[in-house]
């Protein structure tokens, strides 16, 4: 999306080829047979019960803690998960001495501990989005013979964390690292468009929250202009923009989801808009929508289908 490109006339050709590549199926990594071996498998230990109980539930009510927006009573706990509350007391009290729990005794409540930030943040460091990320975006990139990039919403702004370059496409403005108006972008638009409203309206208090690059007709810059655009994006599907960030590049994303269904990252394809027909953009919405969803599978920790 950065780059003077201009819209140069396109042979037949290259549009037939567009098209066999949007239309060609994907590797996403993992053989056919393989990923119904592992399916199979992840189903079966879900009937077979935990040869390791102690270990199971605990983890179980360090789940439940992070899924909740405050601290929980232990009978809470215990009648959440189906486990004998004096267990729950016992599993309680050696995470508290390990850190992993806080009892906060004036409220008779527990909430997530030190150690278990310390987790959260090694899983920062170790950057298991982009690792995970990575693969399947070169094969989407080796599949259309587009560019494409991961992103994350960094306040206001998309973070660029993966960028796929398609062999000979022009430079972008999406390198590792940039930082863009998330409400310019398709990556950001798709992120904004599965936060709950409440949060995009705290993100956008008011006009000076919106910025522009460059004259666009029907930019972007006030609530209700982006409060119905973002209405538009979840009933299609995905998200897109048109010359917002670099003149003559379109987009097109779709939102990774975590195990709670808030939005981690987006996956964006971008390409030059004269070289893609608006009548191949589902398609390839659909092929930008499979990749996003395969990556939400794989940061459940479970491959996918």
């Amino acid at each position: 999306m950065n780059g003077a490109a201009k819209g140069a006339s396109v042979s037949t050709g290259y549009r037939t080829e567009l098209r066999r590549k949007t239309l060609q199926p994907m590797s996403t990594g993992l053989s056919a047979e393989t990923r119904g071996t592992e399916s199979q498998a992840t189903r079966a230990a879900a009937k077979v019960p935990s040869k390791v109980p102690a270990a199971e539930n605990t983890l179980r009510i360090l789940k439940l803690l992070a899924s909740r927006r405050g601290p929980m009573a232990a009978s809470q706990i215990a009648s959440s998960l189906g486990l004998p509350r004096s267990s729950v007391y016992h599993l309680l009290g050696v995470m508290e001495a390990n850190g992993f729990v806080l009892h906060l005794h004036e409220e008779q409540r527990y909430g997530l501990g030190i150690s278990a930030f310390e987790l959260s943040s090694a899983y920062s460091r170790q950057e298991p989005l982009s690792r995970l990320g990575r693969p399947l975006l070169a094969s989407l990139v080796d599949a259309i013979g587009e560019s494409a990039h991961l992103a994350v919403l960094h306040g206001r702004d998309v973070l660029y964390i993966v960028e796929e370059r398609a062999k000979n496409r022009p430079s972008l403005v999406t390198d590792v690292g940039v930082r863009l108006p998330s409400h310019l972008t398709a990556s950001g638009r798709a992120i904004l468009a599965a936060l709950p409203k409440s949060q995009v309206r705290a993100l956008y208090p008011n006009a000076a929250a919106f910025t522009a690059r460059h004259e666009v007709e029907g930019a972007i810059m006030k609530y209700s202009s982006l409060s119905s655009h973002l209405d538009q994006v979840r009933q299609r599907g995905y998200a897109t923009e048109h010359g917002e960030v670099t003149p003559g590049f379109g987009s097109i994303a779709a939102a990774v989801t975590d195990h709670l269904g808030w939005p981690t990252a987006a996956v964006a394809v971008t390409f030059l808009e004269d070289r893609m027909p608006a009548d191949e953009w589902p398609a390839l919405a659909a092929r930008v929508q499979k990749v996003a969803d395969e990556l939400s599978l794989r940061l459940h920790g479970r491959p996918g289908k």
